[in-house]
C-alpha cells in the first residue's frame, strides 16, 4: 500500500448499513513506492444525512419568527429580524454549535429598523444586511420597503449604516442576495407595487468609495420574482423557483457572474422514471455545499413540503435525500400552508380543517416556510418559519451532509469516444460510406441491435482470414495464423461494420449516447438542431434503443417553438414519426398559437395534405387518448455495464488478467478508460501474449477484492466488504483512476464497518496489507469481544503467526488480577 495525506470531509448515507461522516483522502503523489502502513481514523463520527433538532431558541432570548436572516459565521450562527406574528424584529440571536447555546449576540450602536424579508450575508468578518420590510404590522401603520444597508461587525458588534452616494436600488423586499467577488449582488425582489427582476452590486471593500451599479443582465433572465432563495456554487449563482404571478415555475437558472448571463438549467434530460426537479414553491431555503444545492421546505401548491432536494451541478440531476434512520426531530408533517405573506403577496386562504400523518418509518423534519438556512464546515442548521396556522417556529435543525468524489464513468468513458483510442471497429454508414470508428466493448454493452451486426461481420471476417490462411498454408506450407478474434492486441484489424440505413452525423450522436447515457441538448432557435435531434430518434426506433427514444421526444418536444413548429411537423410527417407530428399539431391548434402560425411564409409553403390537416384538426379536435401503460425507458449505461461484466461481455473479451495465475477475461476499452495505468500499457508496453498480472504495487489481492475492483472500474459500484477496502485502498492511486472516490469509500469502509463477524477476515488483509493501524485496531476488537470471537470458525483457519499476536494481545489485556483469578480456577 501507498502512504496518503488524510483531510476532513464526509460520506454519503445508504451505502453500508448507517453510515457515518469520516474524513477523506487525498493523495500525496511524492510518497515513496514502498509504503508500511495506512492512517485511519475510527470515530465517534455522524451519521450521514441525519436530521438532528437541537435545541429551540427560549422566549426570553428571542422570539419565535418567521420571514428572519440567518448568517453562519465561525462556529456560531446569527439570527436578525423577521416577525413574530404580531411585531417584526430587529433582534440579533447568536447559537452556538459546539455548545448548543442560545443566547442574544452583543450590538453596539443603532441597529436596523425592525424588519422582515430582508436580506443578509457574510462578507470578511461582518454581516451586511440589506433592505426588507418596515413598519407596524399590528396597526397596519408605516409599512414600506428599504434599500438601506446595514454592517455589523462580529468582533466589536458594532452596528453601522453605509451612506452611499449616486444611484439607489429601488426599495424592496423578498429579494435574493449573495456575496461574491468581493461585492454584494442583490437581485429581483418586490417593492410594494411589483415583483422586479433587475440586478445591483456594490463592493463591500471600502466603504468611502462605494457606490451601487446596476447589472446589464443577458440570456434567459428569470421572470420578475420574490421569496426565492440563491446560492452560489462553482462560481454561479442559482436561483430556483419562488413566487411570479401567473409564470411561477420550478425552473433553476444560473448567473455567470463573469458575463452577466443567464441561462435556463433544462430538465429534458431527466428521463421518465428519475427523480424530477421540486415542485414549483416560495418561502424556501436552498444551500450550497460542494458540487451540490439543497432545497428545502416552502410552499408548494397549498402544501408544504418536507422533503430535501439536492441538486447535482455537475451531473445536473436531482435527487430526494432519504433522512438516516436516527433522524431526531418532529413525527407529523402539515398538508397544507396558511401563511399571509405580507403586503404585496396573496394566496388563497384554506378554509378547511387542518390535517396530518404520523410517519412510520421514521421521524421527519416539519414542513415549513419563511425559514432560515446556513452552512457551518460539513452540516446545514434550519431555523424557524411558520410552521402551522400562521404558528412562528424557534426551532433549530441540523442537517449532516455528505460529499463524495463524484462517479466519473460517464465522463471517462466519453473521454474514449472523443479520444478514438483503442478502436476496433469501424462503421461504414449510408450509401456515402462515411467512416466512423469504436469500441466493440461499449457498442455491444449497450445495443443489441449493433451487437447482431457486430457478430455477423466478426463471423465474415473470420471465415475470410480463415480461407486466407488455408490458401497460404497450401502455398507456403506453412502454420495457420492465430483466429482474429484470438490475436494478441495489437495486431487485430479493425472490424469493418457496414450500417446503409444510417448516415454518419445522427449516428455520431447515437454513438456519444452509447458512451456518456447523454445527448447535446439543441440550441435554442436552431432549427438543424432539432431536425438532426429527429433523425437521431429515428435510428433509435430502428436500433430499439428505449432511452435514447425517450431522451429525443422530451428534448425535441420542449425545443418546439413558434418559429420551428412547421419545419419539425413536416420533417416528422416525411420521417413518419406520428408522436412528435401528433404533438406539432397540437402545438399549432393551440388558440395562443395558431393566428401567429399561418401568418408565417413557412405555412404558404407547407405542403397541401399538411395544411388540410391542420384546418381539420382546429375545427373538430380528436378526442384524447390517456394511456396506462407504464413507458419503456431503457437501460442505463450503469446497468448495461454491470450486466456485460456479469456475462454479457464474455465473448467480446480482448485481453486476460492474471491474478496470482488465475485468468480472468476482460475488454481492454473499458480498462483503459477508466485508468491511466491500462491505458499507458495498451499504448505502449502492450503484452504480445495478450495477458497482464494483476497487483497493486508488491501485493496481489483476494479474488473477492479483485472482482470489486472490476465493479468499480466497469460500473462504478463502490460497495464491497471491509476486508476488500484493504486491499482495494490504494488502488486508485496504482491504477490512476480519475479520482480517489474508491479510495475515499475504502478508508470509509474500514472505519465504520469493522464488526465480531468480519474482524477475522480483516485482520487477515490488513496483516497482508501491512496496515498497522487497521490490525491494531482488530486485535482490540478482538480481545474485547474474545468470548464471541472465539466462536467463530474463521478462527482456526488463521495462521500460525496471527494466532500468537491474538495471544500477545490477550496476554497483554489481561490485568494481574484477572490472571491471578485465571490461576486459581486452573
Amino acid at each position: 500500500l501507498r502512504l496518503f495525506n488524510i483531510t476532513g470531509s464526509e460520506v454519503p448515507a445508504g451505502l453500508w448499513g448507517s453510515t457515518k461522516v469520516a474524513p477523506s483522502v487525498d493523495f500525496d503523489h511524492s510518497c515513496s513506492d514502498s509504503v508500511e502502513y495506512l492512517t485511519l481514523n475510527f470515530g465517534p463520527f455522524e451519521t450521514v444525512h441525519r436530521w438532528r433538532r437541537l435545541p429551540p431558541c427560549d422566549e426570553f432570548v428571542g422570539a419565535r419568527r418567521s420571514k428572519h436572516t440567518v448568517v453562519a459565521y465561525r462556529d456560531a450562527i446569527y439570527v436578525f429580524g423577521g416577525d413574530n406574528g404580531k411585531n417584526m424584529l430587529n433582534d440579533l440571536l447568536r447559537f452556538d454549535v459546539k455548545d448548543c447555546s442560545w443566547c442574544r449576540a452583543f450590538t453596539t450602536g443603532t441597529p436596523p429598523a425592525p424588519r422582515y424579508h430582508h436580506s443578509a450575508v457574510v462578507y470578511g468578518s461582518s454581516m451586511f444586511v440589506f433592505g426588507g420590510y418596515t413598519g407596524d404590522i399590528y396597526s397596519n401603520s408605516n409599512l414600506k420597503n428599504k434599500n438601506d444597508l446595514f454592517e455589523y461587525k462580529f468582533a466589536t458588534g458594532q452596528w453601522t449604516e453605509w451612506k452611499v452616494e449616486g444611484s439607489l436600488p429601488v426599495a424592496r423586499s423578498a429579494h435574493g442576495a449573495t456575496v461574491y467577488s468581493d461585492k454584494l449582488w442583490i437581485f429581483a425582489g418586490y417593492d410594494g407595487n411589483a415583483r422586479l427582476n433587475d440586478m445591483w452590486t456594490i463592493s463591500l471593500q471600502d466603504r468611502e468609495h462605494a457606490c451601487w451599479e446596476e447589472i446589464d443582465q443577458s440570456g434567459e433572465i428569470p421572470p420578475s420574482c420574490c421569496n426565492f432563495p440563491v446560492a452560489v456554487c462553482r462560481d454561479k449563482m442559482f436561483v430556483f423557483s419562488g413566487q411570479s404571478g401567473a409564470k411561477i415555475t420550478n425552473n433553476l437558472f444560473q448567473f455567470e457572474f463573469q458575463g452577466h448571463m443567464w441561462t435556463r438549467i433544462p430538465t429534458e434530460h431527466l428521463l421518465r422514471g428519475s427523480p424530477p426537479p421540486p415542485q414549483r414553491r416560495y418561502g424556501h431555503t436552498m444551500v450550497a455545499f460542494d458540487r451540490h444545492l439543497y432545497v428545502f421546505g416552502g410552499a408548494a401548491d397549498n402544501t408544504l413540503p418536507n422533503e430535501l432536494h439536492c441538486y447535482d451541478v455537475d451531473s445536473q440531476t436531482w435527487e430526494v435525500i432519504q433522512p438516516s434512520h436516527d433522524s431526531e426531530t418532529r413525527g407529523l408533517q402539515p398538508l397544507t400552508p396558511k401563511e399571509p405573506l405580507g403586503p404585496g403577496f396573496h394566496t388563497k386562504e384554506n378554509t378547511g380543517s387542518r390535517k396530518y400523518f404520523l410517519t412510520s418509518k421514521m421521524k421527519i423534519t416539519l414542513g415549513r416556510l419563511f425559514h432560515a438556512a446556513a452552512v457551518i464546515l460539513d452540516a446545514m442548521y434550519i431555523f424557524g418559519g411558520t410552521v402551522d396556522n400562521n404558528v412562528r417556529s424557534g426551532e433549530m435543525y441540523r442537517f449532516q451532509f455528505s460529499c463524495y468524489p463524484k462517479c466519473t464513468l460517464h465522463e471517462d468513458y466519453g473521454k474514449l469516444w472523443e479520444n478514438r483510442q483503442f478502436c476496433d471497429v469501424e462503421f461504414i454508414l449510408g450509401e456515402s460510406e462515411e467512416r466512423v470508428l469504436g469500441h466493440i466493448a461499449i457498442v455491444t454493452a449497450r445495443c443489441q441491435w449493433l451487437r447482431k451486426k457486430i457478430l455477423q461481420a466478426r463471423d465474415r471476417q473470420r471465415q475470410k482470414t480463415k480461407q486466407e490462411s488455408s490458401e497460404d498454408e497450401g502455398a507456403a506450407g506453412g502454420p495457420k495464423d492465430m483466429p482474429a478474434g484470438n490475436r494478441p492486441s495489437g495486431t487485430q484489424p479493425l472490424l469493418e461494420v457496414s450500417i446503409r440505413e444510417a448516415e454518419a452525423q445522427p449516428f455520431e450522436v447515437l454513438m456519444q449516447f452509447l458512451y456518456t447515457d447523454k445527448i447535446q441538448y439543441p440550441r435554442r432557435g436552431h432549427v438543424q438542431d432539432v431536425l438532426l435531434i429527429m433523425d437521431v430518434y429515428k435510428l433509435a426506433l430502428s436500433f430499439k434503443l428505449s432511452r435514447l427514444e425517450q431522451l429525443c421526444v422530451q428534448y425535441i418536444e420542449a425545443s418546439v417553438d413558434l418559429q420551428n413548429v412547421l419545419s419539425v411537423c413536416e420533417n416528422a410527417n416525411k420521417l413518419q414519426l406520428d408522436q412528435l407530428k401528433e404533438h406539432c399539431l397540437n402545438f399549432v391548434v393551440k388558440e395562443s398559437h395558431f393566428n401567429q402560425v399561418i401568418m408565417t411564409k413557412e405555412f404558404e409553403h407547407l405542403s397541401t395534405p399538411l395544411i388540410v390537416e391542420i384546418v381539420r384538426r382546429k375545427q373538430q379536435p380528436p378526442p384524447r387518448v390517456y394511456s396506462d401503460q407504464p413507458v419503456d425507458i431503457g437501460t442505463s449505461l450503469v446497468q448495461d455495464m454491470k450486466a456485460y461484466l456479469e456475462g454479457s461481455g464474455f465473448e467480446f473479451c480482448d485481453i486476460i488478467l492474471l491474478l496470482d495465475g488465475h485468468p480472468r477475461p476482460a475488454h481492454k476499452a473499458i480498462l483503459a478508460a477508466r485508468s491511466s495505468y491500462f491505458e499507458a500499457m495498451f499504448r505502449s508496453f502492450m503484452p504480445v501474449d495478450g495477458q497482464v498480472n494483476i497487483s497493486i504495487g508488491e501485493m496481489v489481492p483476494s479474488k473477492q477484492a479483485f472482482e470489486s475492483m472490476l465493479r468499480y472500474i466497469y460500473y462504478g459500484d463502490v460497495n464491497m466488504p471491509p476486508e476488500d477496502s484493504l486491499y482495494l485502498f490504494a488502488a486508485p492511486y496504482y491504477y490512476g483512476f480519475s479520482n480517489n472516490r474508491l479510495q475515499a469509500y475504502c478508508k470509509q469502509n474500514l472505519e465504520m464497518n469493522v464488526t465480531v463477524e468480519n474482524v477475522l477476515q480483516i485482520l487477515e488483509a490488513a496483516d497482508k496489507t501491512q496496515a498497522l493501524d487497521m490490525k491494531k485496531h482488530c486485535l482490540h476488537i478482538i480481545v474485547h469481544q474474545f468470548i464471541k470471537v472465539s466462536k467463530l470458525p474463521n478462527l482456526r483457519s488463521l495462521s500460525q503467526l496471527l494466532l500468537l499476536d491474538i495471544i500477545e494481545s490477550l496476554a497483554t489485556h489481561i490485568s494481574d488480577k484477572q490472571c491471578a483469578e485465571m490461576c486459581s480456577d486452573i
